[in-house]
């Protein structure tokens, strides 16, 4: 099995330029989990012979939001992680296999000035015990953007963006 994660950074963007369309096709996966969709439903009707796509929008409109295409039907899917404090922002997507859970995440930044640091690590927790929760039935193949750089190499111009959204000690 093939799994691609691929944040867009605003699909109907990246869609127009018409890299979305050869890139998906040539890479030919069993699984395309999207982030940073930044779509609405109905905004772009985006279908692709052979594959079945499951989408968690926002309820803020141009923000956030993750999709996934799967060439194998799930037994279920499920829309974010069950806690109301998170379930807005459209981070999560879950597919159920018979051997495993995809889980699709776009985890939040801690913003300019680490305004939603205290959000961020409280979102870590209960992402973390969410995981932990399925992986308790089967294993859990867990993809997206953790909007984190490990370490200096990761991020352009580190010593400038210390302490900024993604890289903080």
């Amino acid at each position: 099995m093939k799994f691609i994660s691929w944040n867009v950074n605003g699909l109907r963007a990246c869609f127009g330029k018409g890299d979305f369309e050869k890139a998906f096709e040539a890479l030919d996966a069993d699984f395309f989990c999207l982030q940073e969709t930044k779509m609405q439903s109905g905004q772009l009707d985006l279908e692709f012979p052979g594959y079945e796509s499951y989408w968690n929008f926002a309820e803020k409109k141009g923000y956030s939001g993750t999709a996934i295409y799967t060439r194998i039907k799930p037994l279920s899917v499920t829309y974010g992680m069950g806690v109301e404090e998170h379930d807005h922002e459209g981070r999560v997507i879950c597919l159920e296999f018979g051997d495993f859970y995809l889980v699709c995440a776009y985890v939040p930044n801690s913003q300019d000035g680490l305004r939603r640091l205290d959000y961020r690590m409280k979102w870590e927790d209960d992402f973390r015990a969410y995981l932990s929760s399925l992986a308790t039935v089967k294993p859990v193949i867990m993809c997206g953007d953790l909007n984190v750089a490990h370490e200096e190499i990761d991020i352009k111009n580190p010593d400038t963006n210390r302490r900024n959204a993604g890289f903080t000690d």
